[in-house]
C-alpha cells in the first residue's frame, strides 16, 4: 500500500450546533482550516475525543463528506468506524471509503470484552470490503478491550490494510512489542507518552491536542522525527500539564468537553458535548478557573514555540 502515515493526527471534536441538536458544519470546516493552517499532516473524525457514539447515521455521513469534501486532499483524512456489532462496522467502513477517507481508525468491538477470535474477525470482516489503510485503535482505558502485540501482529500479516495501530494501552514497552512481533509491519502511532513512544519506535501521534494547541502536536512530532528529543520535552512537559488540569477536572472523559471549550478560547467555537457527558456548561465556575489556568499554559506554550523555531 502507497499510503503512508506519519506525524500528529488530531482527532477533532465533533462540532454541534446550540444545545448538541444538530453538527455544525461551518465550525467543522473552520476547525479543519485551522489544522491545515497549522500543517497538521493529517486529522481524524468520529475517535472517542469526536463522541462517534453520539452520532446517528445521517450526521456520521455529514461528517465524512463535509471533512473529505473541505480538506480536498490537501492532508489525510481518517475517519473512526468502530461498531460493537460487527456489521456496521463493515458498514461504517465501507461508506467512509465510498466517500474518499484516506484510511480508518478501528476499535475492537467494545462491551462484549471478546475473545481473540471474536476480535480477528471483526478486522477480518472489515478488511474483506475496504481497501485503504487501517489503524487498529487500542485503548482499554474506553473499550474495556486490549489487543495483545501477537494479535495485531497476526492481523496485519493476515490483511495488507492493517499496517497501523494507536497504541494507548498505558503500556509503554508495547509499542516494542508490537514492532518486534509484527516484524516491522506495524507502524505504531503513539496514544500517549509521544516521547517515550518515539524512542521505542513509534512513528506518529494521535491526540485530542490538536483541537486546540494544533501548532505543538505537530511540532513535537517533527522534532522527535528529527531527533530533536531535549526540545520535544519541553513542548511535552506543557501538554502533559495541560492534561493534568483536563484529567482532574471532568467527571468523565474530559477531552471531549475541555477540548471544545479551549478550542474556542483559540478562536474556534464548537459548541458544547452531548449526553451523557457533563456538558462544560454544568461544570459551572470550576470549569472556566480550569480553563483559564490552562489558557495561561497555551500561551506559554505559543512563546516555546517561537524560541525553539529560532
Amino acid at each position: 500500500m502507497s499510503k503512508q502515515f506519519r506525524g500528529s493526527y488530531g482527532v477533532l471534536v465533533t462540532p454541534f450546533t446550540e444545545g448538541g441538536k444538530s453538527v455544525d458544519t461551518a465550525a467543522l470546516k473552520n476547525l479543519l482550516d485551522w489544522q491545515i493552517k497549522s500543517k497538521s499532516p493529517g486529522v481524524i473524525v468520529l475517535g472517542t475525543t469526536g463522541e462517534f457514539l453520539t452520532i446517528s447515521d445521517d450526521e456520521r455521513r455529514t461528517i465524512v463528506e463535509t471533512t473529505v469534501k473541505h480538506i480536498d486532499g490537501r492532508i489525510d483524512v481518517l475517519v473512526g468506524t468502530t461498531n460493537a456489532y460487527t456489521p456496521n462496522a463493515v458498514r461504517f467502513s465501507k461508506e467512509a471509503q465510498e466517500l474518499g477517507a484516506d484510511g480508518l481508525m478501528i476499535l475492537p468491538p467494545y462491551y462484549y470484552k471478546p475473545t481473540l477470535d471474536e476480535i480477528y474477525n471483526y478486522y477480518k470482516a472489515i478488511c474483506g470490503v475496504v481497501s485503504i489503510p487501517i489503524m487498529i485503535y487500542n485503548n482499554p482505558f474506553t473499550s474495556n478491550v486490549d489487543i495483545p502485540a501477537a494479535l495485531v501482529a497476526k492481523i496485519a500479516k493476515s490483511f495488507e490494510q492493517v499496517r497501523y495501530i494507536k497504541e494507548a494501552s498505558q503500556d509503554i514497552a508495547r509499542v516494542r512489542d508490537v514492532i518486534e512481533e509484527s516484524n516491522g509491519l506495524v507502524n505504531v502511532f503513539a496514544g500517549e507518552r509521544v516521547v517515550e513512544s518515539y524512542q521505542l519506535g513509534a512513528v506518529g501521534y494521535v491526540n485530542p491536542y490538536a483541537n486546540y494547541i494544533p501548532e505543538a502536536s505537530t511540532v513535537i512530532c517533527e522534532y522527535l522525527a528529527a531527533g530533536r528529543v531535549e526540545d520535544a520535552k519541553k513542548i511535552d512537559r506543557f501538554i502533559t500539564k495541560i492534561d493534568h488540569v483536563i484529567a482532574e477536572g471532568h467527571p468523565l472523559y474530559g477531552h471531549q468537553c475541555y477540548s471544545k471549550a479551549l478550542a474556542a478560547v483559540r478562536g474556534y467555537p464548537v459548541g458544547d458535548v452531548r449526553p451523557p457527558i457533563t456538558t462544560f456548561a454544568e461544570l459551572g465556575q470550576e470549569g472556566k478557573d480550569r480553563v483559564t489556568k490552562i489558557s495561561k499554559l497555551m500561551d506559554e506554550l505559543d512563546t516555546l514555540l517561537v524560541q525553539l523555531a529560532k
